[in-house]
């Protein structure tokens, strides 16, 4: 699909996704729970992102609804949006692996964690 690597917000936003539809504060949460805290993300810059995905067909609008008199609109992850996310885990996966197997050769670095 792409040869263009994903950002790390863009990447978890589509994994909280994966696991089914969500809305913006549910996304923000999850993501912020899958990072183990090291990704906040701000509502401006969550909605931006979701607008740009929507654009791209990764994800689509499941469904809204009322609120406390707010509009709460669901979002969830397309088939296009799946197959990105995965091209962009195996990428991500062949990396680490390459970084790991050199850190293991080098003996550089301990290798308890590295996969």
């Amino acid at each position: 699909m792409t040869d263009r690597p994903m950002s790390e917000p863009t990447f978890l936003i589509l994994t909280a996704l994966a696991a089914a539809p969500q809305h913006g504060y549910g996304v923000i949460e999850d993501v912020l729970r899958i990072s183990e805290g090291r990704v906040r993300l701000r509502a401006g810059t969550l909605y931006s992102v979701l607008d740009r995905l929507r654009a791209d067909g990764f994800i689509a609008v499941d469904r809204e609804e009322v609120v406390q008199s707010r509009l709460r609109r669901y979002y969830r992850l397309t088939g296009v949006g799946a197959e990105r996310l995965a091209e962009e885990t195996a990428r991500l996966r062949h990396n680490a692996n390459a970084a790991a197997t050199r850190l293991r050769r080098s003996g550089l670095l301990p290798t308890e964690g590295l996969a």
